[in-house]
């Protein structure tokens, strides 16, 4: 893989080949299969962040495969979304490995410095969301953004979410989580001045079948601004987040 770089780039130095086509086989670049699984080993050239692995339904022996894979080839940074603690327990001798539990999330590779062009706000209606909530705090984290959490601040007591005022006209992107009837993305939507993510979770009596009346409720929001991930997706709006906060002004 680095000696295919190396020849890419030399061939770009000599002029044998131009930028613009570097750039494309770079994009093209190819993955390691390893039977079970198919590691891309270019996504942070395609996308700015390397493969992140998806935990649930693998096998811990597939994850530590993976893993492993990744870090032959030279991969400092990996971030595991829903790994339960058992699977965790098979990368405990990797040294710079930390598995979080609240969040059901595996690093490797540790924070990164905070590089965003502001901070994001994560938000939750109350305690019971921080699982879905500290998912997306340490995605957008590991991509290297600052992060602020403001949990239990759901409008069944709006004081809670308005003593925060500060934290969120000074947001860049707001991740707002909720469940029962999901209103939390309306009332933030309402009130700030960036994009708002919203992200429904299954929390909630019978009639909020698993989220989905929270969903329904954020989709039909009156509030501008606001986008919809999927019903408990932290990581997708971590992700997210942390794309907006690192785009720059396009001229």
């Amino acid at each position: 893989m680095v000696t295919d770089i190396k020849e890419i780039l030399e061939s770009v130095q000599n002029g044998t080949m131009s930028v613009d086509d570097a750039l494309l086989k770079l994009k093209k670049a190819p993955f390691e299969d390893i039977g079970y699984a198919k590691v891309d080993m270019h996504r942070a050239v395609r996308q700015g962040y390397p493969e992140v692995i998806y935990g649930a339904g693998k096998t811990s022996g597939q994850i530590k495969g993976i893993v492993e894979t990744m870090l032959e080839k030279g991969q400092k940074n990996i971030l595991i979304t829903r790994m339960s603690p058992d699977k965790a327990e098979v990368l405990s001798h990797i040294p710079d490995f930390k598995y979080h539990p609240d969040g059901r999330i595996g690093i490797i590779g540790g924070i990164p410095k905070a590089s965003g062009i502001g901070r994001i706000v994560v938000a939750t209606g109350g305690t019971s969301d921080v699982p879905v909530a500290e998912e997306a705090a340490l995605t957008a984290e590991c991509m290297g953004n600052e992060v602020v959490r403001l949990y239990d601040v759901g409008v069944a007591g709006l004081h809670r979410i308005l003593s925060h005022m500060d934290e969120i006209m000074s947001a860049s992107v707001i991740i707002a989580i909720a469940g029962m009837e999901g209103a939390l993305a309306s009332v933030i939507g309402g009130l700030a001045d960036c994009p708002v993510i919203a992200v429904p979770t299954s929390v909630g009596y019978g009639a909020s079948f698993n989220g989905l009346s929270a969903l329904l409720s954020m989709l039909n929001s009156c509030a501008s601004g606001v986008s919809v991930v999927n019903i408990d997706n932290g990581f997708g709006a971590g992700y997210l987040a942390g794309m907006i906060n690192h785009m720059e002004v396009r001229k």
